[in-house]
């Protein structure tokens, strides 16, 4: 059962990479992020209300677990860390084919890996350190293939900024296992999930409102509503876009974490498997964006999930 839904978190986050997509192409990234972090905050706000409300759903997965201070505060700054990821994700993103954002962004688990030696002090077996190479060896590749759109993984800065946003990702991903770890801080999975939105659109509302705060004083003061200002600003069909990009991001968030929850499931296998979403962005990216240089990109990304492959081996 877990192994089913880490394939549906996959396909979940594939189907979020690519509303994202579209969502940046016609609207600011500051509004999009905004938005999302939003709507995904309205999304798990009844769980939030009912737990601490009632006793309802005590004992099932949607409850919410209470915690003061001392816990909301390493949730603030998992949201920090979070925040600064997609900020420079979402701008690389808007800059830059799907076809290559995508695998760029699955050689996040060697990222992790990496950190796990620096940070947690972990050794990687002859297994792992061949995924690596492997996926260091498609980064490379897809630098030469994407040459020929005119893009240089050197000189480009949206292509820099994927890679920032991949690695802040990963040290997200190391701070959750010292968050929900039990040798760690043991923190509840929902209390994290449910909150660290919210934290997000707090942080993201302080931005756009100095944004249009700005903006005002560039039009001579004319003041206007400030969420008014926000829908008038999203292009066609762009609010319908970005609810889809909350939908199936917390949603693939909430079955990978429910996922874990469930007997015998292995989290380096799971892991891996979300991993996976690429190949759903990917073949967006080929149907609906029309992008180009095809062939030589899916060499590189079927050299990335070998060495995914190959460090789901050594994991085991």
């Amino acid at each position: 059962m877990w192994l089913i839904l880490a394939f549906l978190s996959a396909t979940l986050l594939g189907f979020y990479d690519s509303f994202k997509k579209k969502a940046l192409q016609d609207n600011a990234v500051a509004t999009v992020l905004f938005l999302n972090t939003l709507f995904s905050t309205l999304i798990f706000a009844p769980f939030i209300i009912i737990s601490y409300s009632s006793a309802y759903l005590d004992g099932t997965i949607f409850h919410v677990a209470s915690g003061g201070w001392e816990v909301h505060k390493w949730i603030i700054l998992k949201s920090i860390i979070v925040l600064s990821s997609w900020t420079f994700g979402y701008l690389g993103m808007k800059h830059v084919p799907l076809t290559i954002y995508g695998p760029i962004n699955a050689t996040r688990p060697v990222l992790v890996l990496l950190g796990a030696i620096l940070v947690y002090g972990e050794q990687l077996n002859a297994w792992q350190w061949t995924g690596v190479l492997l996926a260091v060896a498609s980064f490379f590749m897809l630098s030469r293939s994407s040459r020929k759109e005119g893009i240089s993984f050197r000189h480009n800065r949206w292509i820099w900024f994927i890679v920032l946003g991949a690695v802040l990702g990963a040290v997200s991903g190391l701070y959750d296992k010292y968050l929900m770890n039990p040798q760690g801080l043991g923190l509840d999975r929902m209390i994290v999930q449910s909150w660290y939105n919210f934290y997000q659109m707090i942080m993201m509302g302080i931005v756009l409102a100095v944004i249009h705060h700005n903006d005002s004083n560039a039009n001579g003061g004319k003041k206007k509503n400030f969420f008014r200002a926000i829908v008038d600003g999203l292009h066609s069909n762009g609010l319908t876009t970005i609810i889809m990009i909350s939908v199936f991001l917390s949603a693939a968030d909430f079955v990978y974490f429910y996922a874990l929850s469930l007997p015998g499931a292995m989290i380096s296998i799971v892991s891996m498997v979300r991993r996976g979403s690429v190949v759903v962005s990917f073949l967006f990216g080929a149907a609906f964006f029309h992008e180009k240089n095809l062939k030589s990109k899916a060499v590189d990304l079927a050299l990335v999930l070998l060495g995914m492959i190959f460090l789901w081996i050594g994991g085991k």
